[in-house]
């Protein structure tokens, strides 16, 4: 069940990059949510998965698709957007939370906090009145990418490397989105924003598929 709906999701997150570049824009209204739901449901369907894991990762997609939706409409609603992703960031937090172990992990936070300080040193200029904000989003983007970092490095079991991938995919989407929208547009800067988050969300849900209950905080 899994490739069919990964290459069901892989044509239409294809469609939405061209609906984006190129148009017709009726591609992104419907190929753009299309591909978050198939990704969803890879999530939701995965076998021998921890309930709590799972459940969580799928309130992260379905806060996700929400954030999508927004940030399509013809309407600027990037601030309902932004509320949306924020939620999932927070949600899957909560998802990948394992206490740090060692000097490494604080050494992997520092060095994360200096990218995204590089990153919002360039917007600054021009966010206006989304500073505060922008600074809340990315403390929660960072933060969780840091713990599914962290919860790699402690042996979480086969899905966490590709939870922690996905996670720093996320950054790098969100990182060339803000740069694009707030400081110059990036040559094809849309098609790379949505193939690194529909390759951020895919990873995440594929990390969903065999999770152990005992790789998990608070587990018997």
């Amino acid at each position: 069940m899994t490739a069919p709906v990964l290459a069901a999701a892989a044509v239409s997150g294809a469609l939405a990059i061209v609906g984006e570049e190129r148009g017709p824009r009726t591609l992104v209204y419907v190929c753009k949510p299309l591909t978050t739901l198939l990704v969803l449901g890879l999530a939701a369907a995965a076998a021998g998965a921890d309930p709590r894991y799972r459940a969580l990762i799928v309130v992260g997609l379905a806060a996700s698709l929400a954030g999508d939706v927004f940030l399509m409409l013809p309407r600027d609603r990037f601030v309902h957007g932004l509320a949306s992703f924020l939620l999932a960031h927070l949600v899957y937090g909560l998802a990948f939370a394992r206490a740090p172990t060692g000097p490494g992990d604080a050494a992997l936070l520092l060095g994360l906090l200096l990218v995204a300080a590089g990153i919002v040193r360039a917007l600054w200029a021009g966010l206006g009145r989304l500073r505060g904000p922008v600074l809340l989003y990315v403390a929660a983007i960072i933060g969780m990418a840091w713990l599914a970092c962290v919860r790699w490095r402690t042996g979480a079991g086969p899905g966490a490397p590709l939870a922690a991938t996905g996670a720093l995919c996320f950054v790098l989407s969100d990182a060339l989105l803000a740069l694009d929208r707030f400081r110059r547009r990036i040559p094809y800067g849309r098609a790379w924003v949505l193939a690194s988050y529909y390759l951020a969300q895919v990873l995440i849900a594929l990390s969903v598929a065999g999770t152990a209950r005992a790789a998990l905080p608070g587990a018997p």
